[in-house]
């Protein structure tokens, strides 16, 4: 008997599956009979396969499979293991009803009546190909992350587990660590720590700051597999799972150890070029300084000169004049120093061996030191030459000395080492001022006290000394450091307290052949009856200048500056020499009067005066071409002597402009050799043309230095040699050659006739200037006479 009731209620429930079913749309719902045809389809199975429901039921569902899926009976094996397992499930491509594919998640379960007679299937079919491609995507990114982590050599980029230890490890923890994958991964990470940083707890607290803040950042010394160290930066991220636990860590280190040295060197840089700018400074200021000093020494040397004469037979009064000159001599001494630190001094550079120049400095220094101070001179073999003025390398040594004489209060040991030495680009990049290269080492060594670290950063400061008040002045040191910036050189100290001091002065290597060194004599000189214009800005050193060229029979214009100056040289006044201090007030300056007044009288001979250059007629250290100097304080001698000189060759170069250059007779000379020696470029060129002329064949010399390397080569019959030459004197090359080869004829060039006697006495001939072609003739035709002559009665 039927019960209403209970069927009513079931096709209710029926029929309310049923648009459920057909309300979905995401998923596919849709039964098979037991043979695969589709029987229901739902509006997801539309949506997703693009089948209508008249298109499809009744056909088998192995029509959404691929064809190779078909082939290998897939369809059927799904059905089978649904029926004998009670559910298929898998994910694989599936075909829509335009051909495309789709990825999809299927799940197939068997339908049973109640008595357990399979009567169908249900399935279940989602589209996931948006999430599979996103997956892809994932995969896909995280391969390619992978990738670039192990690709990365610059970075140490690994992880670490909670407790600290290697999980994984990249290219550029190998190649910046020193350990491969294998021998680092389940190591604890506080192994590239040192032991100071392990001992102080730091590996620790960077994870523990990690785990709390997020981040941890840090620079410092990490070690590497073989012990050694380097900088690093640091950077240790936490790593979390989706519910916030704790998983571990993302360490990054970088090597920085390049970037710390660049960083250091740079300060470094930036701290010596503050030094040198401060140095610089100063030096302006003392530079400025020491030529009002000059200018006072002047007026106090010439006017103690000028009272020498007046004081004469009077013992009392000469002493007191030679004490106040003794004064002043150390006060001149005093102001070369402030010139020397402020590279204003002029040089007069030569080719030398360092080591044999302070070889011959050792009587020098034991005097200056004492016998209880240990003297030892290293000079490495094979040292190469430079380029240095050899009297100021001298006080430099000698202040460097005196120096650690003091370091050692008088007690210890001095070493003077000589050697060669190269800088190369990264000790430049961390020194301000030097260029890498090939240099010349004089290193001085004490045992003494040392140093002082703050002190070190002062020492090169005028007048800075530690010494007690009566024990120094504070300037050789700042002498020595002018000197050697002047040279083109670089000075290094080295020092530690208690254990003595090292001065390394760098100069660069000379590739030319070494000058020799000849100390040069004094000579007595007299004046003339020339006019001078005398061009001095204060009224005190003028009057001296006047008053000293006035008793040595010149006569006398003077003028306060150089516009002045100019006024009376365009007057007409006939001006034989300007004498003109280098420093003037106004627009007009000495280099730009001394041009226009030789514009004005082409025959002008101009001399310049200075206690303080500047760059107005040094440059390079070196005075420019054609330029005369003398230096402040100058004396009454060195006065006489230079105004001679200048005068001198001044004459000659109006003689050589007013001669008659035909030929003369050559048979008296003819095929002599003369080497001419003349400083002056003007009067060698044109002396040189008059010894051609005359039938001479002719080596020139600019400076003895250069007449003794051309000795070395070449054999000559006459020396024909100016006596007022720069550095070492023409007497005594004329005395050398004399002493080496006798049977040279030797004649001396000279604006005064008092050097006669010198002539006489080194058996030479003299040719005043200014001289011809036929005086030049004559003199060497008698010269070669008289050494025929000579020969023949020594053959007799």
């Amino acid at each position: 008997m039927e019960r209403p009731g209970i069927i009513e209620t079931a096709d209710i429930a029926a029929g309310r599956y049923k648009l459920l079913v057909e309300a979905i749309t995401d998923y596919a719902i849709y039964m098979l009979d037991r043979d695969g045809h589709v029987t229901s389809w739902n509006p997801g199975a539309r949506r997703f396969k693009g089948y209508a429901a008249e298109e499809i039921i009744g056909r088998h569902f192995s029509a959404f499979y691929t064809d190779a899926e078909r082939a290998a009976g897939v369809p059927a094996r799904a059905l089978h293991e649904a029926a004998q397992t009670g559910r298929f499930e898998r994910e694989g491509w599936r075909v829509r009803k335009d051909g495309t594919q789709f990825w999809a998640h299927v799940i197939i379960d068997p339908i049973r009546s109640p008595d357990g007679e399979l009567i169908g299937f249900a399935k279940i079919t989602r589209d996931l190909t948006e999430r599979r491609t996103a997956e892809a995507k994932l995969r896909e990114s995280e391969q390619q992350f992978r990738l670039l982590v192990q690709g990365v050599k610059d970075y140490a980029i690994y992880m670490l587990n909670a407790r600290g230890e290697v999980a994984s490890w990249n290219a550029g923890a190998q190649r910046i660590k020193g350990y491969s994958p294998e021998e680092i991964i389940g190591n604890h990470f506080s192994g590239f720590y040192t032991q100071a940083d392990r001992d102080a707890g730091l590996p620790q607290l960077g994870l523990d700051t990690a785990a709390r803040e997020g981040r941890w950042e840090n620079e410092g010394l990490r070690v590497r597999k073989d012990g050694t160290t380097f900088w690093a930066h640091v950077t240790v991220d936490a790593i979390r799972d989706d519910g916030g636990q704790l998983i571990g860590f993302a360490k990054v280190t970088r090597d920085i150890t390049e970037r710390r040295r660049a960083e250091e060197a740079l300060q470094q840089a930036q701290a010596a070029m503050l030094r040198s700018q401060k140095l610089e400074a100063v030096g302006q200021l003392t530079g400025g300084i020491a030529h009002d000093f000059n200018n006072l020494l002047q007026v106090i040397s010439g006017n103690l000169q000028l009272l020498s004469k007046d004081v004469a037979g009077n013992p009392r009064a000469e002493t007191r004049v030679q004490n106040a000159m003794a004064g002043v001599a150390r006060g001149a001494k005093l102001a070369s120093q402030l010139l020397a630190f402020a590279r204003r001094q002029p040089l007069e550079p030569k080719v030398v061996n360092i080591g044999r120049l302070v070889q011959g400095m050792d009587d020098m220094l034991r005097r200056a030191l004492g016998g209880e101070v240990e003297i030892e001179t290293v000079v490495a073999g094979g040292l190469w030459n430079t380029l240095v003025d050899p009297d100021q390398i001298e006080n430099a040594v000698l202040n460097l000395a005196i120096n650690a004489r003091d370091a050692m209060d008088g007690h210890g040991r001095l070493t003077v080492e000589a050697s060669n030495a190269f800088l190369d680009d990264a000790y430049a990049r961390g020194h301000d001022d030097v260029a890498p290269g090939q240099y010349v080492l004089l290193a001085v060594t004490d045992t003494g006290v040392g140093i002082p670290q703050d002190a070190l950063e002062r020492v090169f400061e005028p007048f800075f000394t530690s010494k007690p008040e009566d024990k120094g002045t504070g300037l050789g040191l700042a002498m020595v450091y002018g000197l050697v910036k002047q040279s083109g050189g670089h000075i290094k100290i080295y020092s530690e307290v208690g254990a003595g001091t090292t001065v390394k002065v760098y100069l660069p290597r000379a590739m030319d052949k070494e000058d020799a060194l000849v100390a040069t004599p004094p000579v007595e000189i007299g004046g003339g009856d020339e006019t001078i214009l005398v061009v001095e800005d204060d009224d005190e050193v003028r009057e001296v200048a006047v008053s000293m060229l006035g008793e040595l029979g010149y006569r006398v214009f003077k003028a306060r500056d150089a516009a002045s100056a100019l006024a009376i040289v365009e007057s007409g006044l006939p001006i034989d020499l300007i004498f003109t201090d280098v420093m003037m007030p106004g627009a007009l300056r000495s280099p730009e009067l001394a041009r226009k007044a030789k514009q004005r009288l082409p025959n002008l001979a101009v001399l310049f005066t200075s206690g303080y250059t500047q760059n107005a007629i040094v440059h390079g250290g070196r005075l420019d071409p054609g330029v005369d100097l003398l230096g402040k304080p100058y004396t009454r001698e060195a006065l006489a002597r230079k105004v001679r000189h200048v005068l001198a060759n001044q004459a000659q170069r109006q003689t050589v402009a007013r001669t008659d250059t035909r030929p003369l007779d050559r048979d008296a000379v003819k095929g002599a050799t003369v080497l001419l020696v003349e400083d002056d470029s003007v009067i060698r060129g044109t002396t040189t043309e008059m010894l051609i002329d005359i039938g001479c064949r002719v080596r020139q010399a600019g400076s003895v230095e250069e007449a003794y390397r051309v000795l070395e080569v070449d054999s000559i019959d006459v020396l024909l040699t100016d006596v007022g030459l720069p550095g070492i004197s023409g007497l005594e090359l004329a005395k050398t050659v004399r002493a080496r080869q006798p049977e040279v004829c030797v004649i001396l060039a000279s604006g005064d006739k008092g050097v006669g006697s010198d002539a006489a006495f080194l058996r030479a001939s003299l040719v005043v200037k200014p001289y011809t072609p036929d005086t030049l003739r004559q003199t060497i035709a008698t010269a070669l006479q008289v050494r025929r002559l000579t020969s023949r009665q020594q053959l007799g």
